[in-house]
């Protein structure tokens, strides 16, 4: 199963959870190999990965912080055709890969989306309208096909990705362009239901003040923008 697939996992101050997300991986996907780019965590993320001394496990550990740099270095790093990248701290999400991978064989890219039937995301109010709107403006400015831009959990043939990856910091943002230029280069996207569940207390990064959501809606509408005008 899988023999031909890299994860990418993107971690900062992930020691809750990373050592259950690397088991809960190689349950579902035991002949896949896992790179963790680590973005200079300050807690014990980086030993608890060391300490399991697995050998399908590089970790690549930086000074910068970043997603979308995170995830364009995992790509760099990567062994095998098939690539998958999930959000490090979803652990439950490892049992959806072994269905992503299986509908590359006909589709180029499979995403895992909350806006399709039987998706849900169980997250905080705030943040659930943050995503809705966000996905509204990628739906009228880009192409209403996609439903779920801001996923950013998916799987894809490694040379496809190399075609489409954008030069961006933020991962939604990053995962906008690169979803939207996929589009417009008529790959096949399949959108898989995905039931995000509720934040994590003290693992999400990205709950916080209502200024920073204004400040990442902001950085979302201006990539939606650039997207458009760059890739037409």
């Amino acid at each position: 199963m899988n023999k031909n697939l890299s994860v990418i996992l993107c971690t900062y101050n992930e020691a809750k959870i990373i050592s259950k997300t690397i088991d809960e991986i190689f349950l579902y996907n035991p002949n896949s190999e896992i790179i963790i780019i680590d973005d200079n965590s300050t807690d014990e993320t980086q030993n608890i990965i060391r300490e399991k001394n697995l050998e399908n496990v590089k970790l690549i550990c930086r000074k910068t912080r970043g997603l979308a740099s995170a995830c364009l270095t995992g790509l760099f790093y990567a062994n095998y055709e098939n690539i998958c990248w999930i959000d490090s701290n979803l652990p439950d999400l490892a049992k959806k890969i072994p269905q992503m991978i299986n509908n590359l064989k006909k589709d180029n890219i499979v995403i895992m989306s909350r806006y399709v039937e039987g998706g849900a995301d169980f997250r905080s109010k705030q943040r659930i309208l943050t995503s809705k709107i966000v996905n509204y403006f990628c739906r009228f400015f880009l192409n209403a096909n996609i439903k779920d831009y801001t996923s950013g959990i998916f799987a894809i043939k490694k040379e496809i990705l190399v075609n489409v990856s954008p030069i961006c910091y933020g991962h939604g943002e990053y995962f906008i362009e690169f979803i939207y230029k996929a589009s417009k280069l008529n790959y096949e996207i399949l959108e898989l239901p995905y039931q995000q569940p509720a934040d994590i207390e003290g693992i999400s990064k990205t709950t916080g003040s209502l200024f920073r959501f204004l400040v990442l809606g902001i950085n979302y509408f201006t990539r939606i923008i650039i997207a458009k005008i760059r890739i037409n």
